[in-house]
């Protein structure tokens, strides 16, 4: 965790910000979290555990700093919240998730599955494709399971 703290730190100085003790609680809430989609709300809320003076209105800042800066991804899956999501080191694009209808449990899918999609967009709409997301929606296998079972 300290190297990637240590890289975020690089990112922030060469777009000449600092890594306040703020920002590092911030940080460090999405690095122990990062399989959780966490809301500004819950980031807040964890962080609070640790530096009970930092603000609400801090965290907003220091989370849309990071997705300004490509450190976290604002993501939302259509349930009006908007979640945060630290982006995986040297990914070229954002990774994809399944949102299940059911439980509302969300599983990432790391492989870039749209790589061919892409050639054929930029190539006949001539249109260069910086990042891309992809959110399929549907039943999980664990609800599946259960409704199999019953």
């Amino acid at each position: 965790m300290e190297s990637r703290i240590e890289r975020i730190k690089q990112q922030l100085h060469s777009a000449s910000y600092k890594l306040t003790p703020q920002r590092e609680a911030t940080v460090r809430v999405l690095l122990e979290h990062e399989e959780d989609h966490l809301s500004a709300e819950d980031v807040y809320l964890l962080v609070k555990e640790k530096s009970p003076e930092i603000g609400l209105a801090t965290v907003y800042r220091t989370l849309e700093l990071l997705t300004e800066l490509k450190i976290v991804d604002k993501i939302n899956f259509g349930d009006g919240v908007s979640r945060y999501d630290l982006r995986q080191e040297g990914a070229a694009h954002f990774h994809h998730h399944l949102v299940c209808m059911e439980c509302g449990s969300v599983d990432e899918i790391q492989e870039d599955l749209l790589e061919d999609v892409e050639e054929i967009v930029e190539k006949q709409w001539n249109f260069k494709i910086k990042d891309h997301r992809l959110t399929f929606h549907g039943i999980c296998h664990r609800c599946q399971d259960k409704e199999d079972k019953q």
